[in-house]
């Protein structure tokens, strides 16, 4: 299920700004075998490919792992285009976690 919140999508932007996302398919990968990456985020419309493969890297290092809806993350962190962004720890990764996990 896509998380809908506009709150969450404002705070994403806010993230973005101060640094604690990984957005970008390389970075976010590394994110989550270095075990830096509380959560993960994939766009809807990523692909099955993209989907699985983030699927199956966030299930073998235990990183939980959310969909937004389509085209909403690239347009919150200022990047259109992106489909995943990985989320660091920290006060603001927390409230962002837990934004998420209120859907």
């Amino acid at each position: 299920m896509a998380i809908k919140k506009d709150a969450f999508y404002s705070l994403l932007g806010i993230a973005m700004r101060a640094g604690v996302l990984t957005p970008g398919e390389s970075g976010v990968l590394r994110s989550i075998s270095s075990q830096t990456a509380l959560f993960v985020l994939v766009d809807a419309g990523a692909s099955d490919n993209t989907k699985k493969r983030f699927r199956d890297s966030c299930a073998f290092y235990h990183v939980e792992l959310f969909e937004t809806q389509e085209d909403r993350l690239g347009n919150a962190i200022g990047k259109p285009g992106r489909m995943s962004v990985a989320v660091a720890g920290g006060m603001l990764g927390e409230r962002l976690l837990s934004l998420a996990k209120e859907e």
